[in-house]
């Protein structure tokens, strides 16, 4: 947390930091996203954050399953927004349609049915995957989720994703 010049504001600074190329700093990471948005306090609902964790899971082992080095996870929020960030130095999207019998190949499905938004674009030789979430309130004054439920109930309407 950074504090204003006063001491009267408190905001959270972008973090950023290098994951290693193996399985167990997967979760590590995944987990420290959370722990970085609990700190600061984002306004985002249990169930969001469990949602959030299983984006940032999905984008960082995506990154080092199909490169085989480090990525670079950066974390921001802004504006009533948090955007998670993964950088590789691969500059292809791993996306391929998986066979129906099959246990891999729907991490970007299950981000794109559970975050608000999300894309990729080059950097350099590599690339960047991104998701986001916005903050948003209930009509009981609560957090909401997230806004990227609608999406979510679609694609398993329309059989893409398991119920």
């Amino acid at each position: 947390m950074t504090s204003s010049p006063l001491g009267s504001a408190r905001f959270p600074v972008p973090l950023a930091w290098d994951v290693p190329p193996e399985a167990a700093a997967v979760s590590r990471a995944r987990r420290a996203v959370v722990a970085i948005l609990r700190e600061w306090g984002v306004p985002l609902s249990e169930e969001a954050l469990g949602e959030v964790e299983l984006c940032a899971g999905e984008v960082i082992a995506n990154a080092v399953e199909h490169t085989g080095g480090r990525c670079s996870v950066g974390v921001r929020w802004r504006d009533g927004r948090l955007r998670v960030e993964v950088a590789d130095a691969c500059a292809l999207l791993a996306r391929s349609a998986p066979e129906e019998e099959s246990t891999r190949g729907r991490g970007l499905l299950l981000v794109e049915a559970l975050a608000g938004s999300w894309g990729w674009h080059r950097r350099g030789a590599g690339k960047v995957v991104w998701f986001e979430y916005a903050a948003g309130v209930a009509a009981d004054g609560s957090p909401s989720p997230t806004h990227g439920w609608g999406a979510a109930r679609d694609l398993r309407q329309s059989g893409r994703v398991a119920s």
